[in-house]
């Protein structure tokens, strides 16, 4: 008997929370969001990944690569502080959801087009 009136009660009143889909709240102001590279910028010096107190980023000279694990990243900004050439930013918007194929960010510097091998 005693759920009964919390039962109608809950029947009759608004929703406690919001249909996320449909009714997106708007981001707080001063938010940091999402982790975003200036790959032009980029100098691959590895401060980042060294700073980073997660450890989600990998920086690799030798491949010309910048990688960060969204799921890892605790959105500290520590790494955007750390950036000698201020390549690194974080937008003002949380991360999409994401396909499974999609789980890691990986940014590669443009490499010029290499002449196919001649047998």
């Amino acid at each position: 008997m005693f759920m009964t009136k919390t039962v109608l009660k809950n029947l009759v009143t608004r929703y406690a929370t919001r249909l996320y889909p449909f009714h997106k709240k708007e981001p707080f102001s001063r938010v940091k969001g999402e982790l975003k590279i200036v790959m032009e910028k980029c100098i691959l010096c590895g401060v980042c990944q060294m700073r980073c107190p997660s450890q989600c980023i990998v920086v690799s000279k030798q491949e010309k690569t910048w990688q960060v694990d969204p799921f890892a990243c605790v959105y500290c900004g520590i790494c955007v502080d750390a950036c000698p050439v201020k390549c690194l930013f974080q937008e003002g918007l949380y991360r999409a959801p994401l396909a499974e194929k999609d789980m890691v960010l990986h940014v590669q510097e443009a490499k010029p087009e290499a002449a196919p091998p001649t047998t």
